[in-house]
């Protein structure tokens, strides 16, 4: 028994679907070659490439024009429909329409970020992007495999472990300064560096480290603080702050520079942000995506709010008093 031969799908030539356009729409050798920026004669050699392959003449001398036939005149908009969709099919996938999305982002950020940045975003989706819905993930996810993989979109906050292909973006540059509830001791006088090691503090760390940046800023001048709660939120911190005698840190915009909205949350709970007495490693804040959607509309729509909602300044930020 003889097994049938595939046949063979016929090669389709895109260029030949645009120059079909051009010359229904122009009705005119000279005018389409016009349009599509090549010679009349390579404009001919396509009618007749064209006339062969649909067994039509298409257009004809009619004195001194052509006109279409019967059979161009049936193609004429269905022709032009394909041009349009393939023009959308080969477009950058940036420009979209953001009212359109029905899409769901899933964004991996510590707590304080993921504080400052909902409300905004939920803001910018709701005039903007009504079909878009938020995911926030606490930071329980190793960043490089989760954005390759797809399990997270995007990830904000202090970038210090991406991979090579990770795309990454710096958004703000923010300091770290000690805040404590308002009638607190440290409130009155000035801050030396002995005041501050002195007082009861807490530390944040997923890991549950005591140390930090600012133990080794107090050892280079001979100090120790006493650490006696360790928090894996930033909140949580700062609302322990706020209802005792403990210091915590929190980030600010450096003089001069725009607020952040990081600080609204101290701002909150009524913290009062002290003069940090000593210099601090400064806190780059960042966010990183892979590079699958680097040229993806709905992901360029959350990269932008993203943007907008870090740089934009709420009202009352704390600034040290």
């Amino acid at each position: 028994m003889n097994n049938p031969q595939p046949v063979e799908a016929p090669a389709i030539d895109a260029n030949l679907a645009v120059a079909l356009d051009a010359l229904l729409a122009e009705q005119s050798v000279t005018r389409a070659a016009a349009r599509l920026h090549t010679s009349p004669a390579a404009m001919s050699r396509t009618l007749a490439r064209l006339r062969r392959l649909l067994q039509d003449p298409l257009l004809v001398r009619a004195g001194q024009a052509m006109v279409p036939t019967p059979r161009a005149q049936a193609l004429r908009e269905e022709a032009a429909t394909v041009v349009r969709r393939l023009g959308a099919l080969l477009a950058p996938g940036t420009d979209i329409d953001p009212a359109t999305l029905r899409s769901t982002f899933t964004l991996q950020a510590a707590d304080v970020v993921g504080a400052a940045l909902a409300p905004g975003l939920l803001r910018l989706a709701r005039r903007e992007a009504p079909g878009v819905s938020l995911r926030f993930r606490a930071e329980d996810l190793e960043a490089g495999p989760a954005l390759r993989d797809g399990r997270i979109d995007l990830e904000v906050g202090a970038i210090d472990h991406a991979d090579p292909e990770t795309r990454v973006e710096a958004l703000a540059t923010l300091s770290m300064t000690a805040a404590v509830r308002p009638g607190h001791p440290l409130t009155e006088g000035t801050l030396t560096p002995e005041r501050l090691a002195a007082a009861e503090h807490v530390a944040v760390s997923r890991r549950g480290r005591f140390a930090g940046p600012l133990d080794a800023a107090l050892a280079e001048l001979g100090l120790d603080r006493r650490v006696t709660v360790v928090l894996p939120s930033h909140l949580a911190a700062m609302t322990l702050a706020a209802r005792t005698d403990a210091v915590c840190l929190v980030p600010v915009s450096p003089p001069g520079a725009s607020p952040s909205p990081l600080t609204e949350a101290a701002t909150t709970l009524g913290l009062h942000v002290l003069d940090m007495p000593l210099s601090l490693p400064p806190l780059t804040l960042g966010m990183a995506w892979h590079p699958r959607h680097a040229a993806d509309g709905a992901h360029h729509w959350l990269r932008d709010a993203v943007r907008r909602t870090l740089r934009h300044a709420p009202a009352g930020e704390c600034r040290p008093h």
